[in-house]
């Protein structure tokens, strides 16, 4: 018989490890607590709308092939995925406009609107966010950081490639005018990290992108989540939903099995929680078993910020807005510490919005458009009492919409819902109601961050946000990719 392997939660993480077990030859059963799959990558539907409610940036389309792949599968018999053209809109609080795209020059040609100066600066930045590319992605971003020492070993490259700068002063080194350093420092917004803080071995994003591009399943990245369950179907993996594991059956520091709120008792030798392993350490194991170091480490633990996402339809379409947009509030720097150390929810917001319509009329009604509007804000150590708050604090993102990119759009807006941290902690089970889990310091990345092979019990991984190499989907998948080297082989 082959050996059982239970997969906890439904993201692209857990879902991804359920297929890569399978083709290891073991007996898998996902469970996932709510009614959908996909995690933080579900969908809403509501009145001939579809938004997507969480990823939208599809980099490295790759990983997700290779799970079709596995099983001698053409991805494309299941899902379209697409690139696109331009990338980003950046917009400032003066309204002056950058477009990021996949052609080279045209980036260059507005480099040089913005400082003609910068143009072989960020030449320069390419060519050593490559050489961190080489090192933090291709050679380390599939590998275990369960021992120390391998860690150790990767240390004297990691301090030539600058990794202990920060993000943002990494990029400063290249690039002199402030405009620019905000643009190409603000990827660890969207892995859950403030720029002034991140590692910049997240610069690597840079060149990701440069490498494979920006991509969009047509339909929504919803449609991958579809197309993987489609696959999972056809595999054999066993599917559980509406039911939630409440406990992770341990004998001392071994598990065997889980508990459901069903109050079904589930066996298996290899359990891979796609939860959030603060929370799962927390409320799903014995505490007791923790080691005094292990204690340490949740304990001094810094958490991504919150997320607040505004969900609507327009009756108008706004043919000028991109399919990404990014948008830099006045007070930028001032506005992060708020959110990472204060914990202070502020009225000047920067935002990142998403019109899938832009690319895909199907998202939407006809001659109607779609978005959401994600914003950073404090998560829920800043006990900001979201159910008094979320009304007021959706008003203010209208208004500032409407004087930005979205002129008179409280005039047009129909099928609107949002989403706070709560929905984060509730729904999605992230402790303190973070987006993405821990923040990619320095300090908590690799081997510091919580391990993909549990450091305390046997038979038990982790795999998402929280784990190496951390959050955006990249990162998710390849900490199943990790799997392949560190679970047991079916002999």
């Amino acid at each position: 018989m082959n050996k059982k392997a239970i997969i906890i939660g439904s993201g692209f993480g857990g879902i991804a490890s359920a297929i890569r077990l399978k083709a290891m030859n073991y007996d898998v059963t996902l469970i996932e607590k709510n009614s959908d799959l996909g995690g933080r990558a579900r969908t809403f539907y509501k009145n001939g709308y579809t938004f997507d409610a969480g990823p939208t940036v599809i980099t490295a389309p790759y990983l997700i092939e290779e799970l079709f792949s596995l099983f001698k599968k053409n991805i494309n018999d299941y899902v379209k995925i697409v690139p696109l053209k331009t990338w980003y809109q950046f917009i400032f609080s003066d309204l002056s406009k950058f477009n990021y795209t996949d052609d080279h020059k045209v980036n260059l040609s507005e480099i040089s609107k913005v400082n003609s100066n910068d143009i072989i600066g960020f030449e320069k930045l390419l060519k050593f966010s490559e050489k961190i590319f080489n090192k933090g992605y291709l050679e380390l971003a599939d590998k275990p950081f369960s021992n120390f020492f391998f860690m150790l070993k990767q240390v004297p490259a990691l301090l030539m490639l600058k990794s202990y700068l920060s993000v943002y002063k990494f990029v400063s080194k290249f690039l002199k005018n402030e405009k620019l350093r905000k643009i190409f420092s603000v990827h660890p917004l969207l892995v859950g990290g403030n720029p002034f803080s991140t590692t910049s071995i997240y610069a690597l994003i840079l060149f990701l992108e440069k490498k494979w591009g920006v991509h969009y399943a047509l339909g929504g990245t919803g449609k991958i989540i579809a197309a993987l369950e489609k696959l999972m179907n056809e595999i054999g993996v066993k599917i559980i939903k509406n039911d939630e594991v409440i406990k992770i059956i341990t004998d001392k520091k071994k598990i065997s099995g889980v508990t459901t709120k069903s109050n079904k008792t589930i066996n298996a030798e290899i359990i891979v929680c796609n939860a959030d392993p603060p929370f799962v350490y927390k409320y799903l194991l014995d505490e007791k078993q923790n080691t005094f170091l292990f204690e340490k480490k949740i304990k001094r633990m810094n958490y991504s910020m919150g997320l607040f996402v505004y969900y609507f339809g327009s009756k108008k379409k706004y043919n000028d807005v991109q399919h990404h947009t990014i948008y830099f509030g006045d007070s930028y720097k001032d506005l992060l510490n708020k959110i990472f150390e204060e914990k202070v929810l502020t009225d000047d917001i920067s935002y990142y919005l998403h019109r899938p319509t832009a690319t895909d009329h199907t998202m939407a009604p006809k001659d109607k458009d779609c978005f959401y509007v994600l914003v950073p804000v404090p998560n829920n150590l800043s006990k900001i009492k979201w159910n008094e708050e979320a009304e007021r604090f959706k008003k203010i993102i209208i208004k500032k919409l409407s004087s930005t990119i979205l002129p008179n759009i409280e005039e047009y807006i129909e099928n609107d819902f949002y989403v706070t941290p709560d929905y984060f902690q509730e729904e999605l089970r992230t402790l303190h109601g973070s987006g993405f889990s821990i923040q990619p310091l320095f300090s908590q990345s690799a081997y510091f961050r919580f391990h993909n092979k549990s450091e305390i019990y046997k038979g038990l991984f982790f795999v998402g946000a929280g784990t190496h190499p951390g959050a955006g989907i990249p990162g998710v998948l390849s900490s199943a990719k990790i799997l392949d080297k560190i679970v047991p082989k079916i002999l």
